[in-house]
């Protein structure tokens, strides 16, 4: 059997359906094929616990595909295909070891007002980020969601220097390379305000002493502050489910349970693909790979030597272990009922905690005191349980992908099957030390490894959830590489997106689209 697109796309991430969506809206034929048997990669929602406990099986967090230039061109047709989210005013906060807590509300008071029970000094400087936030965000903003090649880096720099001068350039590039911890002590003087807003380096790989990392946690900060986040009501999959009914009524195809066995290539260039079923599927203008970049090598059998090499050199960061709660109600926590309005409280007490952490991880140890970033979506969101019930989304940062070890010298299993429950109930300790009775309240729950995670989906290495690392010899320019940060490869009509790919990791879709705008030519 054959069939014949425009575009053949491997993979139903929200990166290759952001893709498919903008190049079928040109009037191209797509086909987008993918190996699990529901569309959306780390971008998926189910009854994972009980019947009527919908929980996110990865990314929660839909604030970067809200603010969008993928959802500002297509969010009202979207919307027509049942997208709908739920705003929320308190973000995140983070809750310490000595019952205090803090914590990012939108009503910029009432942020200020928390961080001033810990710093005076830190809550005029907050308040002072947060009304330059204004000046500040369209620079980097434009950064961010450039093509990153080195005439596109070049006029970020030269914008800079026109608006803000020699001084200003200098200020920004120190900026962009600094780590969070060199960032963060330096702006703030309170241990308790820096390890919040650096819990957030901790979600893309940046522990607090790595360079590159400081603009993350001020990002999520400030955005945190001017447009609070978002949510999709009832789930992360209102944006995958939209994407999908809205490729189909263009004509498109998406189809599960439908893995690529091989990239197809004739006379230099990308053909098509080869499904495991055996079928040929032709793609008359481009292949666009969803995939992590070793497993690009795999389906093409190699294309260059320099080019696969780095491929399968491309660094993964720790995994994540996911566990997922249904519970009689939420958490009780010490520090505060206030806690109980957040849609992510961190239990990230420091930054050195923080970075012994990391290291314990990328050493193959399970981490003696893992980092916990609690979701409570059911605070803005109570369609996603039974009425008075709640879901707990708990993801546990960091995590080898192989043991090697237990940083406590506790657990002696040293493959994910045997160590699951251990370091499980590890994290449930340091949940109930912040949370007494938190155990009492649930009502099943659902361990998901570093193992679990790839093996649903292979892209996710190791339990990596943003698909490599974002390190400086890793982001910007050369992610995945140098001089393919735009999803070229030495294959003519073969491309790569997803988060191995610049932008990089979160729910904002820019590689997708930056890749189907330079293929359909706008």
């Amino acid at each position: 059997m054959s069939d014949e697109f425009d575009a053949v796309l491997i993979g139903a991430g929200h990166n290759t359906l952001a893709a498919a969506l903008h190049m079928a809206a040109r009037g191209w034929r797509v086909g987008v094929f993918e190996q699990a048997d529901l569309p959306g990669g780390a971008v998926k929602t189910g009854e994972y616990t009980l019947p009527g406990f919908r929980h996110d099986w990865a990314a929660m967090n839909l604030s970067l595909f809200a603010g969008s230039a993928f959802f500002k061109q297509y969010g009202e047709e979207l919307a027509g295909h049942g997208l709908e989210f739920v705003p929320v005013g308190n973000p995140f906060a983070s809750a310490f070891p000595d019952g205090r807590w803090c914590g990012v509300s939108t009503d910029l008071e009432t942020t200020a007002a928390c961080i001033a029970a810990l710093s005076e000094r830190d809550a005029e400087r907050w308040k002072s980020l947060a009304q330059g936030f204004g000046a500040e965000a369209p620079h980097l903003f434009r950064l961010l969601g450039s093509s990153m090649k080195i005439h596109s880096f070049a006029y970020f720099m030269y914008k800079v220097f026109a608006e803000r001068g020699r001084s200003g350039l200098l200020q920004m590039i120190r900026f962009l390379l600094s780590s969070p911890r060199a960032y963060l002590s330096e702006t703030f003087e309170s241990p308790q305000v820096r390890a919040m807003l650096a819990a957030w380096g901790m979600h893309l790989d940046f522990a607090p002493d790595v360079a590159g990392g400081a603009i993350f946690p001020y990002l999520e900060g400030m955005a945190g502050q001017a447009f609070g986040m978002v949510l999709g009501k009832g789930g992360a999959d209102t944006i995958v489910n939209a994407m999908v009914a809205a490729i189909r009524a263009k004509g498109g195809v998406v189809e599960c349970n439908a893995p690529v066995a091989r990239i197809l290539t004739e006379a230099g260039r990308a053909s098509g693909v080869e499904l495991a079923d055996g079928r040929t599927i032709r793609a008359g203008k481009a292949v666009v790979a969803g995939v992590a970049p070793s497993a690009l090598v795999a389906l093409t059998g190699g294309m260059e030597p320099a080019f696969d090499t780095a491929m399968k050199d491309f660094a993964h960061a720790p995994g994540t272990m996911m566990i997922h709660f249904a519970l009689s109600d939420l958490p009780e926590w010490s520090a505060g009922a206030e806690l109980k309005t957040f849609a992510y409280v961190h239990l990230a007490p420091s930054l050195d905690q923080m970075a012994r952490t990391y290291q314990q991880a990328q050493a193959g140890l399970l981490p003696d005191e893992p980092i916990l970033v609690v979701g409570q979506p059911t605070v803005v969101d109570p369609s996603r349980a039974p009425d008075g019930k709640h879901v707990l989304w708990l993801q546990v940062r960091m995590a080898p992908g192989e043991i090697r070890g237990d940083a406590k010298n506790e657990i002696g299993a040293r493959d994910w099957p045997g160590a699951a429950e251990p370091f499980a109930e590890r994290a449930l300790d340091i949940l109930e030390r912040y949370a007494p009775g938190t155990r009492d309240k649930i009502l099943a729950r659902r361990i998901v490894t570093p193992a679990d995670l790839e093996q649903d989906n292979p892209n996710l290495v190791g339990g990596d959830q943003v698909c490599g690392s974002h390190h400086m010899s890793q982001n910007f320019l050369f992610r995945p590489v140098r001089g393919h940060a735009d999803g070229s490869t030495p294959v003519n009509n073969l491309y790569l997106t997803g988060a191995a790919v610049w932008p990089g990791a979160g729910t904002g879709a820019g590689s997708g689209f930056l890749l189907a705008k330079k293929l359909v030519g706008k």
